[in-house]
């Protein structure tokens, strides 16, 4: 029993010192990520498992032999770096709000009251963090925008009185260009926003090594143009549209802001209008062709990955600059708000900053960059401390993004 708890209480700490300071290098990044991730964001029920577990055994046993000190050394240690995650993630909302304060102005929250509104109660949603619903929203799930099945379908998700004319969030999935699915992530965000009387859009789309480059981007801008011709059926308002998803999600919702009505994505529909009027990238891919000279990025390049998502046959560095958000760069670019976290173990943050800077140097609208202290990789794909306050400040940026295009009234408060 004992010894039981010593193991434990070792694994509990060697866990919490990943999650504060992940195992660097390539070998150990998807462990540093997953056990990172899990363990930074439900650190509050972790913190409590270990405190109640540390607590029983000292009840039933104490602390008399030299194992028992040890297991309870380690108990401490544990928490103690469980403590200091939740600290950083109750940091998120002020990080984010510096953000959009630096990009937007201290005064951008007058433009329109329906900036500041806020979600659900934090609590409700940390107490069950897995249980992903909001009585107040509808979702239509599995709508076709285009030939292909399953992975050319749709769902939709509005308030469940569905305002008229209401502000559209796309959601885009991640999961490296080969795993993923549209029911698996943005779930928090999508809820705040349609909640709010937005409707939001979850799509599908193709994956490789079946799909190849640039068959991945093509589908979502089919699906842009599904919306356009029929989302005012399910109360959404075509005139603005914002895009949102994380990693690879982060990538083609990225190549969806800088690549508005290009020909070369959008073969046998190059009339229809796929522009967008805001991006929210999350822990994006940026640069595919390792312009950027980051270490971590150009041994991703030269790597089994990208041959696998551009095919075998694909050209250096032409065809992938042709699929680099960073190559794409625009005077024109819509507003963005890009977030990362400073622990990410799959895409090095500084692939983020560089991608800022260089947007930054061009785009007439803001770029919004917001990096999160302790968070890792898909910070965001449930209710945490961190990702609740992150998701309140995109919904902050959407509505200032709403609000900026004039000519778009604000959803209709639902009843």
């Amino acid at each position: 029993m004992t010894r039981g708890f010593v193991l434990r209480h070792g694994v509990g700490a060697a866990l919490a010192a990943n999650a504060l300071r992940p195992l660097p290098g390539a070998p150990t990044s998807v462990f540093a990520f997953f056990s990172g991730w899990l363990t930074t964001e439900l650190a509050p029920h972790l913190l409590a498992a270990t405190a109640a577990d540390t607590a029983v055994h000292v009840a039933r046993h104490g602390i008399r032999s030299r194992t028992d000190r040890i297991g309870v050394a380690l108990a401490l240690a544990s928490m103690s770096g469980l403590a200091a995650a939740i600290a950083t993630g109750r940091g998120a909302g002020e990080e984010a709000e510096s953000a959009l304060v630096e990009a937007l102005g201290e005064n951008y929250t007058d433009r329109d009251e329906a900036i500041e509104r806020s979600g659900r109660p934090v609590w409700r949603q940390l107490l069950n963090p897995f249980r992903m619903a909001n009585e107040d929203v509808t979702r239509i799930r599995n709508l076709a925008y285009g030939p292909g099945g399953r992975r050319a379908q749709l769902d939709i998700y509005h308030h469940k009185d569905r305002p008229a004319s209401s502000p559209i969030l796309l959601q885009i999935h991640g999961g490296g260009w080969v795993i993923g699915n549209k029911d698996q992530q943005g779930l928090p965000l999508m809820f705040e926003m349609a909640s709010r009387g937005w409707v939001c859009v979850a799509v599908n789309y193709p994956l490789s090594p079946r799909a190849k480059w640039p068959e991945h981007l093509v589908a979502i801008k089919q699906a842009l143009a599904w919306m356009r011709k029929n989302i005012e059926n399910y109360g959404g308002n075509p005139d603005f549209i914002a895009v949102t998803g994380g990693s690879a999600g982060g990538h083609l919702a990225s190549m969806v802001g800088l690549t508005a009505n290009d020909p070369r994505f959008q073969p046998g529909f190059e009339d229809a209008d796929t522009s967008v009027h805001a991006c929210v990238p999350y822990y994006g891919v940026y640069d595919i062709a390792g312009d950027s000279g980051i270490r971590a990025v150009l041994q991703r390049v030269h790597s089994g990955l990208m041959p696998l998502i551009l095919g075998r046959h694909a050209t250096f560095p032409d065809d992938y600059r042709a699929a680099s958000p960073l190559a794409q760069v625009r005077a024109d670019a819509p507003p963005f708000f890009v977030i990362h976290g400073a622990s990410d173990s799959l895409v090095p943050v500084a692939e983020a900053r560089f991608f800022v800077d260089e947007l930054r140097k061009v785009s007439r609208n803001p770029v919004a960059y917001a990096e999160l202290r302790g968070a890792q990789h898909a910070f965001d794909i449930f209710p945490s401390i961190r990702s609740i306050s992150v998701t309140q400040a995109v919904g902050r940026f959407l509505e200032w993004s709403r609000s900026a295009t004039t000519d778009v009234p604000a959803a209709e408060e639902p009843a």
